[in-house]
């Protein structure tokens, strides 16, 4: 190999790292969820390909999180992250999660209830996508954005 190969090679790689970098530029999403869950997965993967930073916090007892952040009993999901003050419940498209970052509303978070089927993590091949919406809970309840699947419906 020649020096000139070796320097195109270390180029291309730092190159690659940056843009790597880049992508996951911003707030970190911090996600508890089952160890065994594999929805839950999907949902993180999601955020990752959308350029979100995810750390993941596999625990035993979910439930005791959701309490601890004032999860509404009828919002509860499958997994919990925290992002810049906000508790994001269950498999909220990343554009909703995107837009809640841009805007900062007065609120404890958002929610997807339950797990429809075609959110970012509940995709079943052959299925259609269920319609959704994802909630904007805290002091005032309403519905934030509606998605069929991960597309937001305007």
């Amino acid at each position: 190999m020649n020096r000139r190969r070796v320097m195109i090679g270390m180029s291309a790689f730092v190159s690659l790292a940056s843009v790597r970098l880049s992508r996951a530029a911003g707030p970190t999403i911090v996600v508890t969820k089952d160890p065994n869950c594999g929805c839950c997965n999907g949902w993180v993967d999601h955020l990752r390909e959308s350029a979100f930073a995810v750390e993941v916090r596999d625990v035993g007892d979910v439930n005791r999180i959701k309490a601890r952040l004032g999860v509404p009993d009828d919002l509860v999901s499958c997994h919990t992250a925290e992002v810049m003050g906000y508790v994001i419940e269950g498999h909220v498209p990343a554009p909703a999660l995107r837009r809640l970052l841009m805007e900062r509303p007065n609120a404890r978070g958002l929610a997807v209830p339950g797990m429809p089927v075609g959110s970012p993590g509940m995709e079943i091949p052959g299925t259609p996508p269920d319609e959704y919406d994802v909630i904007l809970f805290g002091p005032n309840r309403r519905v934030y954005a509606r998605f069929r699947g991960a597309t937001e419906l305007k």
